[in-house]
């Protein structure tokens, strides 16, 4: 095993600086893969703990305040960040009419007026639904881009080493033989497997990660319903035309 990394360690210090370039090309791209990868893997794996946690807590206090301070305390939930948006929204909606009130010698809130508080907390967690949808995504494409270029990548190295390879048979003296050009091809052959070395991780995990993210955004849009009812008949159907 430790002869074989010295060999391929041998092939890349030994191969063109074209081919080299490639390989510290893919270095990187797997570093940078792999650095995604275990910071998705941890932000997506809490906000799905979180977000089911949240949720059932909320169905069981049925309290706004209380459910507001637990989304506090959760900070990768996208549930509990959208409902902190709505839910403050939602208690200047009522700040603003008990001022109205206090002005106009406790006058209750109207129909009217209740659709439009309703509308504006539909828009504040309509905005804050598509933030969250951005924030999982975060990152994400770039697998995809590594995903669908690194073979590219890797297949550009390969064909320029064997370029060089047959080329220097040129400049040969006697007959040309296989053992000639192999050690040229091997070496730009590393080249692909590299760039397969760095697809095939990227792929799965934006695959995984979507699957994940589409489930989470499939919960929330969910909750954002449910709550938009429970608002909905709050601040309209039990309002006074």
């Amino acid at each position: 095993m430790v002869s074989e990394k010295i060999d391929i360690i041998h092939m890349v210090l030994n191969a063109s600086l074209m081919v080299q370039f490639v390989m510290l090309l893919l270095f990187l791209f797997s570093v940078a893969s792999w650095a995604i990868i275990l910071i998705k893997y941890s932000q997506i794996r809490k906000a799905y703990k979180e977000s089911a946690f949240f949720v059932e807590f909320f169905w069981k206090t049925k309290d706004f305040s209380d459910a507001f301070a637990h989304a506090k305390e959760l900070q990768f939930s996208p549930i509990a960040r959208a409902f902190r948006i709505a839910y403050l929204e939602l208690r200047k909606i009522y700040a603003d009419n008990a001022s109205r009130d206090a002005a106009n010698g406790q006058r209750q809130m109207t129909r009217d007026e209740g659709v439009k508080g309703f509308e504006s907390v539909k828009r504040a967690l309509h905005r804050s639904s598509n933030t969250e949808s951005i924030r999982l995504l975060q990152m994400v494409p770039f697998l995809a881009t590594a995903g669908n270029t690194a073979p590219f990548i890797g297949l550009f190295g390969t064909v320029w080493g064997i370029m060089n390879s047959f080329h220097g048979l040129a400049y040969q003296k006697g007959a040309a033989t296989i053992a000639a050009v192999a050690p040229g091809i091997s070496e730009a052959l590393v080249a692909t497997a590299a760039g397969l070395a760095v697809a095939i991780p990227s792929v799965i995990a934006f695959n995984y990660f979507t699957q994940k993210i589409r489930i989470i955004e499939a919960e929330l849009d969910s909750f954002s319903s449910d709550f938009l009812n429970i608002i909905e008949r709050d601040l309209i159907f039990s309002r006074e035309a």
